[in-house]
């Protein structure tokens, strides 16, 4: 104790002369031979200890030079710099205490050690000499040293211009920062209760299971036994102490905490030191924001790749075991690796591919029934009376769609658009709309429950985010304003209510600004589908010309699509980023930049969307009385066969697009950036050149993980998600396209996490956050689109009012097919020929049909015939079909509004096994820490009598 005391008592590091090294150099070595614990439990004389560390001192070269640059003024501690070598020599003495172990030579030469081969390196952080910001590193690479970490230098083969920094906590500080951080670890194996079982559920479980052993072996199952690294340690976790140190299960100390954990501790001290004198020159991604470095990571755990099988001669590491089962293209069919990769990328990446996982697996039942409505579609094709009718209409002459170049035409021209329209709507249409909204509730409800599963078996239940460091752009804004903080009580920056209203306005009418941009540009697309359509009908080609109004939509949708794509890159990152108030913290931020962004990117990529369902054809006038945009472009109408085709042509091409697009970005690019830095590699250095090259250098010249994070693969799914929801009843195989897309994502996203970025740093989180507010927005919203969509755009409502009303079978209660005979004349006005604008009348006469000028034409409309008293006034059949479109609107949102409450009340967010596991979990940690210290305590008193030793009001 008295030595103890002495050690304490010793001057720091930079009052001490370069004359008392010796001294110094003694201390710290019997500083670190004292704590050994093999030699704590031995009772040697005090001289002997300092004979053999001087002994051992004589033989082990300490260098000083890191004591040098506390006090010299060199430029970044240069002195710990190794020039062109693959590794570099550690500073720190206090590896002396495995001075006798013999280091393999795989740790020297792999690049994830120190050049000793026993310091793992944890953290990676990159600067240039060239940079001027050489006294806050100075003073920032001290204060590490002072936390503890030590640290190595090295200049990079390519640019001798560029410094790796590579830190190593020793288990001292992973200890003390992991117990500050309450670093849950494990202490005890778990114990499962089985409940009790009668012999008829026995029975039947003896059936079932001779019954699979009949069938193939969970074939989306990993093989665990070929791949044993797969199998976690199911143990009872803890917060760290090093107080009750002996509970936890150490079997080494070198991986009791494993790297991503080593890299979070490291991650957390260095956004907690200081590089200047000041109340806020604080941590890493300060100084990474103002250029005094330039890169900060953790490092991959070597080579993804292997000449050897992973199931003959195991994983060479947890990147290779995740490459081989989770991101390679031969796995597609089986499930993720979930803890696996929890324990590599860390919880919150962790719960993006568990979320991605589930929301590809629900949509499973989603694309079969989708399937289902198609195919459904396609075998009663050629028993529907509407097609049926269209294609027969050979004497019905359909007035022209466009000005002066359109042509009449008759009705059975749009015999192939008639059938395809039954495909997408027919009597399924209204039962899969109705489905998708309750399956959109039913995967948000289960989504809790599995993600509360997660939360358990992470030991993320009881996590809770730390108080947060203020942002330094909020930092600068306010720092002249203070107050207390109610929870740390020390005193912060403060933005005034007044000043954060005033943000607030201007950020909401920015993004209103930037809405309006994309409303223009749907209003620009408007404008060249009216005006298209005209030049189509007067084309050379005949194929184009007799199909212009599809040509129109077709070329309309690619021009929307690069319209789209083009604001995105634009617009959206900057102007949001600009248009964001000054949030306190960077999850306030983020928060703040998600909802903004997503609803600039939702309205730019559905406001046409919402055009061609809603508006598109419902506001034209009738031939005669056309409404003009600026009195001069006629309005588009609808095909003869309805707008539905045009909605199912928007969201096929945006969807198959945006998918191909979004996945050629997340992968393709980095691909051919990292192709081309590894092609300037081998014109350099030769095809061997970067196989010698270490890790830290390799994995600097990996892509950097997308400064959002994970915002834009939550927003691809999110946009998906609305996309599959939305305006489903209009296309029932959008669940097919985003299941095929996301089998794809899934291991697109893996193979650019495992191979194309740096690994990104371990971050913890309970659930998605933000977004799965914004999910259960798109849930409520499909229901009332899905409900506009079958009263509005399709003709479900109007062939449901003429069978009960008007048709063959009116008042018999019945709607079969033979109660739509005549439903295509019957939803047809009249309209004279002579009655057309100067400006709308076709260039043809129409002598064509039948030898002679048309009279009349035909137009899809309820309206009185032109001879009647009030000349194309509504019928009645028109108010009854409106009537009846809003009374489906009323009751099929509050039919479904009570299912989806229904659903959502029924369903618990805990599972009942959970909450019991929990509860008995709970108990028996109580049990088990008890117990352990009570052994604890016993085996003291027995050491205690067995020296001669006793205290009086011993416990217990």
């Amino acid at each position: 104790a008295g030595f103890s005391t002495a050690l304490s008592q010793t001057p720091s590091i930079s009052s001490i002369s370069s004359e008392g090294r010796e001294d110094l150099q003694v201390n710290q070595l019997e500083t670190q031979i004292w704590i050994k614990p093999d030699i704590q439990k031995t009772d040697v004389d005090f001289s002997e200890i300092l004979n053999a560390i001087q002994e051992i001192a004589k033989d082990v070269n300490i260098f000083f030079d890191e004591l040098e640059g506390v006090n010299s003024p060199s430029k970044d501690d240069d002195s710990l710099l190794h020039h062109g070598n693959l590794t570099s020599t550690s500073d720190d003495a206090s590896r002396l205490e495995v001075v006798g172990e013999e280091v393999p030579d795989k740790n020297k030469t792999s690049g994830l050690y120190f050049r000793d081969g026993k310091c793992r390196i944890d953290y990676i952080l990159v600067y240039r000499k060239s940079n001027p910001q050489t006294e806050k590193r100075e003073v920032f690479e001290r204060n590490i040293r002072a936390e503890g970490l030590q640290m190595e230098k090295e200049s990079s083969l390519t640019n001798s211009d560029i410094i790796f920094v590579k830190l190593h906590a020793p288990w001292e500080v992973l200890g003390k920062y992991a117990e500050l951080m309450n670093v849950r670890m494990p202490f005890r194996r778990k114990i499962y209760y089985l409940h009790r079982r009668y012999k008829f559920m026995n029975r039947i479980e003896k059936q079932i299971s001779r019954f699979r052993g009949w069938l193939p072996r969970k074939p989306m199952k990993l093989d665990k036994e070929t791949l044993p690294d797969l199998e976690e340690n199911d143990c009872y976790t803890a917060p760290f102490s090093q107080q009750r140190i002996h509970h936890f299960i150490i079997h080494n100390k070198d991986t009791f905490f494993n790297n991503a954990t080593r890299s979070r501790i490291v991650h957390h001290i260095l956004q907690r030191v200081k590089y200047e004198e000041g109340k806020n020159k604080i941590g890493l991604n300060r100084l990474l924001s103002n250029g005094s470095y330039e890169a900060a990571f953790p490092l991959h755990e070597g080579s993804y790749r292997s000449k050897n099988s992973i199931k003959t001669h195991g994983a060479e590491n947890h990147r290779h075991l995740l490459y081989e089962c989770w991101a390679s293209w031969g796995v597609w069919y089986k499930y993720q690796p979930l803890d696996l990769v929890r324990r590599y990328f860390g919880e919150k990446i962790g719960l993006y591919f568990a979320w991605l996982g589930w929301y590809t697996g629900m949509l499973f039942p989603a694309a079969f029934i989708g399937l289902f409505v198609f195919l459904y579609g396609v075998t009663t094709l050629n028993h529907c009376q509407v097609s049926k009718e269209v294609c027969q209409a050979t004497d019905i002459i359909m007035c022209p769609i466009c000005d002066k170049y359109c042509p009449f035409m008759r009705l059975s021209d749009s015999c192939i658009y008639a059938k395809v329209t039954h495909l997408f709507d027919n009597g399924a249409t209204v039962f899969f709309a109705v489905f998708m909204a309750v399956w959109a509730t039913v995967f948000l409800e289960f989504w809790k429950r599995r993600r509360a599963v997660i939360a358990y078996d992470w030991d993320l239940i009881d996590w809770e985010e730390e108080e947060e460091e203020i942002r330094p752009q909020f930092e600068a804004k306010y720092s002249k304003k203070e107050r207390m903080n109610p929870i740390s009580g020390k005193p912060e920056p403060y933005q005034a209510f007044a000043d954060k209203c005033s943000r607030l306005i201007v950020s909401a009418s920015g993004i209103f600004f930037m809405i309006c941009v994309v409303i223009a540009a749907v209003f620009g697309i408007v404008i060249y589908r009216v005006v298209t359509v005209s030049t189509f009908a007067a084309f050379k080609w005949a194929l184009i010309r007799n199909n212009s109004q599809v040509a129109t939509t077709g070329t309309a949708v690619c021009i929307n699509f690069c319209i789209i794509m083009l604001l995105n890159v634009v617009t959206s990152e900057t102007l949001i980023i600009f248009f964001t108030e000054q949030p306190r913290t960077e999850s306030e931020w983020e928060n703040s930049f998600t909802l903004k962004m997503f609803l600039f990117q939702f309205v730019n990529l559905n406001s046409s969307t919402f055009y061609i369902a809603f508006f598109l054809g419902r506001f034209t006038g009738h031939p005669g009385a056309y409404l003009r945009l600026i009195n001069r472009w006629r309005l588009e109408e609808c095909h003869p066969s309805g707008c539905l085709i045009d909605l199912c042509m928007q969201m096929g091409i945006i969807m198959v697009l945006k998918q191909t697009w979004n996945n050629f970005m997340e992968l393709g690019y980095p691909l051919i950036q990292n192709w081309w830095t590894r092609r300037k590699l081998r014109q350099e250095y030769g095809t061997q050149g970067k196989t010698s090259f270490p890790q830290w250098e390799k994995d600097y010249n990996l892509q950097p993980m997308n400064a959002y994070g994970l915002f834009d693969e939550y927003l691809e799914m999110i946009l998906q998600f609305g996309f599959t929801t939305i305006f489903v009843a209009a296309f029932p195989l959008a669940p097919l396209l985003a299941l095929l897309n996301n089998i794809i994502e899934i291991r697109l996203d893996a193979y650019k996490f495992v191979t194309q970025w740096r690994r990104p740093l371990a971050s913890r989180a309970k659930d998605i956050g933000i977004w799965y507010g914004i999910l259960e927005g798109i849930g409520i919203l499909s229901v009332i689109t899905n409900a506009f969509v079958i009263a509005v755009t399709s003709d479900f409502i109007p062939r449901l009012v003429y069978a009960y009303k008007y048709g063959p079978c009116a008042g018999q209660g019945e709607a079969g097919q033979k109660c739509m005979v005549g439903y295509v004349n019957a939803s047809l006005s009249v309209f004279l020929v002579s009655d057309f604008e100067n400006r709308s009348e076709p260039t043809s006469n129409g002598s064509e049909f039948s030898g002679s000028p048309l009279k009349y034409c035909r137009y899809r409309d309820y309206r009185d015939p032109p001879h009647s008293p009030v000349p194309y006034g509504y019928t009645l059949q028109f108010w009854h079909v409106l009537a009846a479109r809003l009374a489906f609107i009323i009751v099929f949102e509050h039919l479904v509004f009570c299912i989806k409450h229904l659903i959502s009340y029924l369903i618990p967010d805990l599972p009942k096994d959970l909450r019991d596991r929990m509860r008995r979990e709970k108990y028996l940690i109580q049990e088990m820490m008890y117990e352990a210290e009570l052994e604890r305590l016993q085996k003291e008193r027995k050491e205690r009598k067995k020296n001669g030793k006793s205290y009086h009001n011993e416990w217990p």
